[in-house]
């Protein structure tokens, strides 16, 4: 059922189930209650685990010279949603992905989150069947590749200091932050924030953490100081 996917990522599996486990969304479970194996948050949080071992050992071998701290931006950058997504477009894993008739036709962000959860089951399901060599040779012939365009763009930068400096200079007060909203499973919550300067919100950012999806608000916000001169 999925050897085309298996061609693809030439990784070919012993234990077929955990492969049809990575591609089966709660979604699907809910229009298929008769369908054998399981959802694949477990798999998701095992493979969110592992993927960020493998990042965090490659980024520390490839920049010997960096701090933690500007390490730990890189791999968000490398990890997040937005990034984990476009490689899952990239390898067509929605032609695979088993969801239900309503999450098919959302082209929403939501679409996104779900298809990069799915890259992070597909890591989990590959890490069980094979082991961390096998999930490091994904990872780094699929994931590592975007670096390059990240470090191009500078879309690890820092953008909560880059905003507060701004603002402190221009305005003299301190860009706050609040939790907009909190959606998906316990473990793996993606959270919507807002930035404000005094009480107006000024963007919004969402992310799988607190500080990604802050991030993501200060970028936006930059953005449209930025458009408004």
């Amino acid at each position: 059922m999925f050897s085309e996917l298996e061609k693809k990522i030439n990784i070919f599996f012993k234990n077929k189930r955990l492969l049809a486990e990575a591609l089966t969304h709660r979604s699907y479970l809910n229009e298929h209650p008769k369908w054998k194996y399981n959802h694949n948050e477990r798999l998701e949080y095992l493979g969110d685990a592992v993927l960020e071992l493998i990042i965090s050992e490659y980024l520390f071998h490839k920049f010997p010279n960096y701090d933690e701290g500007k390490l730990t931006l890189l791999r968000a950058a490398l990890v997040n949603y937005q990034n984990l997504s476009k490689i899952a477009k990239k390898l067509k894993l929605d032609k695979f992905l088993l969801l239900s008739k309503g999450e098919k036709k959302d082209v929403s962000k939501a679409k996104d989150v779900i298809l990069a959860n799915t890259i992070e089951a597909l890591i989990g399901a590959i890490y069980l069947d094979d082991g961390l060599e096998t999930a490091k040779k994904f990872v780094e012939k699929f994931i590592t590749p975007t670096l390059n365009e990240i470090l191009e763009t500078k879309s690890y930068k820092d953008y909560k200091s880059k905003l507060q400096e701004l603002i402190q200079e221009k305005l003299k007060i301190t860009p706050t932050y609040k939790v907009l909203e909190e959606s998906g499973p316990a473990h793996r919550k993606l959270f919507k924030i807002g930035v404000y300067f005094k009480d107006k919100l000024i963007a919004e950012g969402s992310g799988f953490s607190k500080q990604e999806a802050e991030m993501e608000a200060a970028r936006k916000a930059l953005e449209n100081i930025e458009a408004n001169g």
